[in-house]
């Protein structure tokens, strides 16, 4: 039984880490999926002649004073016709100078909408229902759109069967190419981008994705992950979630990790929240998606507890000859994490070590975000995390 236990442990994580990815991989070398019998993607190619999309631009906002205004000189600049765009600024009882700042934008376009604080569930539960546009832009107010962005997200939804767009965020750090997260991002966004071929894209970034305003439908006011939930309910109502690499928008990340760790416990336990919000595609009837979400979310937020299983069924394991090397393999893991917190090993190591960490780390989020949500102790209300 320790044997099995190792071996499914081992396996599953294997999976989610590193077999779904080159699976992806391999289906799109080979021409495998809707793309290859005419998807949404070779008639996205192109924009069509006629009249664009009207579009509301959607931000939620919670003493965002810092960056505010240049949000709305970003927003404002897309290559975008001015007729055919609102952007609709939801403060979250902002107690700053955010409203304020908003207030003082001269620009037409630009609406304000305040409530007391009940966090950012209520905001776009307020903003999306009574936003004039076809389709919702949703950003943060900290993220950097590229002027072309929206155009590129809005050609995809000339296909009919496409019912929300993310867009490709990018995290840069002033300080250091080499931020762990970034490397991190770099790899879920290379995921993305292959599960948009398929029209699953099991997780929206915040910071940037659109949505057809019709296919909306009101986020219980608990939601912790709206992003997740959003185009996770979408795809679950059979419509397309795809990726366009080349829809571009920048956040800086943060290197205060004590902060950073409170936002990932947050997002896991909305996480495991998602799996009542969209029981749907649990269900392998649900064909590609719910391999891709199973694969791609699911067995990551289960990742602990399979770290766990590995550990101590390789324990009891080591009367076995073969499993000393594994169980070896596994503690000089934890280990290296251990020596990438301290921060004392040079050059490639100092790397290695800086990933190992930041794994072990994103993993013991996940309990802490577990145990939140078993308690229902976390707020739906969210804390800017602040930037480099």
């Amino acid at each position: 039984m320790a044997e099995a236990a190792f071996w499914v442990a081992a396996l599953l994580l294997v999976h989610t880490y590193f077999l779904y990815p080159a699976l992806l991989v391999v289906m799109e070398r080979r021409g495998w999926g809707p793309r290859r019998r005419g998807g949404h993607s070779e008639r996205a190619s192109h924009a069509g002649g006629g009249v664009l999309p009207s579009v509301s631009v959607v931000v939620a906002a919670y003493n965002e004073e810092a960056c505010i205004a240049e949000k709305l000189r970003n927003t404002l600049a897309l290559d975008y016709p001015a007729d055919r765009f609102e952007l609709i600024i939801g403060s979250d009882g902002s107690s700053d100078a955010t409203d304020a700042i908003v207030r003082g934008c001269a620009d037409p376009r630009v609406c304000l909408s305040t409530a007391p604080r009940a966090g950012k569930t209520s905001v776009l539960n307020r903003c999306i229902p009574c936003a004039s546009g076809d389709l919702i832009l949703l950003s943060d107010a900290n993220t950097r759109v590229a002027p072309d962005a929206l155009r590129k997200l809005v050609r995809h939804f000339e296909d009919p069967e496409v019912g929300a767009v993310c867009g490709k965020l990018r995290l840069v750090n002033p300080t250091r190419e080499d931020y762990e997260e970034s490397a991190y991002w770099a790899y879920e966004c290379r995921i993305k981008e292959a599960e948009g071929r398929w029209g699953a894209v099991v997780g929206a970034n915040g910071g940037l994705y659109a949505i057809r305003r019709r296919l909306f439908t009101r986020l219980p006011p608990s939601t912790i992950v709206d992003d997740l939930v959003i185009g996770l309910r979408i795809l679950s109502r059979g419509y397309k979630v795809v990726y366009d690499a080349e829809a571009v928008a920048e956040e800086e990340t943060t290197e205060d990790y004590q902060r950073e760790f409170g936002r990932r416990a947050r997002i896991a336990a909305g996480n495991f929240q998602s799996l009542r919000l969209v029981p749907s595609l649990l269900n392998p009837a649900a064909g590609f998606p719910a391999f891709a979400f199973w694969s791609h979310k699911v067995l990551r937020w289960g990742a602990p507890a399979l770290m766990a299983v590995a550990l101590v069924a390789n324990l009891l394991l080591l009367h076995r000859g073969a499993y000393v090397a594994t169980f070896l393999a596994q503690l000089a893991f934890y280990l290296l994490a251990y020596l990438g917190r301290l921060g004392v090993l040079p050059g490639a190591l100092r790397r290695a070590a800086s990933a190992a960490y930041y794994f072990v780390s994103m993993n013991a989020a996940i309990v802490v975000g577990f145990w939140r949500f078993v308690r229902k102790t976390q707020q739906p209300a969210w804390e800017r995390t602040a930037r480099a």
